[in-house]
């Protein structure tokens, strides 16, 4: 069975980052994937540091991504690129964990502006050998248009358009996994 799992750089209880991660892995689920979503901001992870192999739980999360057949990469836009959060995450994996892995990003904005950021997301995957797939999502506004859900109601995209996109993503990472498996 294809894996498919979903990296949350959000450190917000109530993530907009996480909620569109969540849409677009049901439709990964909904397309037979099994899924899997590391919150990271409910992970120990220390700082990156090259000369120490083991730092929290990093030896694990990178086993669920090296595990994966495809990752769906999430972020909140942080001055024109990625949250720090991610990027630390980021530093512990390597060619290792994404080697043949199909990507798909998503980046949520609470202004307008996501394109820098879903660049520099695009240009670090690259440098460790994951295969982003074309398909992207940004969001702008994104409290204006995501739930991030409570006990009744699960998290969701209320712009019909978007919520597609979304999907779409989910499925489109499903697809160019199952083609990397060969």
């Amino acid at each position: 069975m294809t894996r498919i799992v979903a990296v949350s750089g959000s450190r917000r209880e109530a993530s907009t980052t996480r909620a569109a991660l969540a849409v677009a892995l049901d439709a990964a689920a909904a397309a037979g994937a099994e899924t899997d979503l590391i919150d990271l901001g409910a992970v120990d992870l220390p700082l990156y540091h090259p000369d120490e192999d083991v730092q929290g739980d990093s030896e694990a999360l990178k086993r669920r991504v090296r595990e994966a057949d495809g990752v769906l990469a999430g972020t909140p836009v942080y001055r024109g690129s990625y949250s720090s959060t991610f990027k630390n995450f980021h530093d512990f994996c390597g060619s290792d964990e994404y080697a043949n892995t199909a990507v798909g990003l998503l980046a949520t904005a609470g202004g307008g502006s996501y394109g820098g950021t879903l660049e520099h997301l695009r240009s670090t995957f690259r440098n460790v050998h994951a295969w982003t797939v074309p398909h992207e999502v940004g969001i702008e506004g994104a409290s204006r248009v995501v739930e991030t859900g409570d006990a009744d109601a699960g998290p969701r995209i209320t712009d019909d358009e978007l919520r597609e996109r979304t999907e779409r993503l989910g499925r489109v990472v499903v697809e160019h996994a199952e083609r990397l498996r060969g």
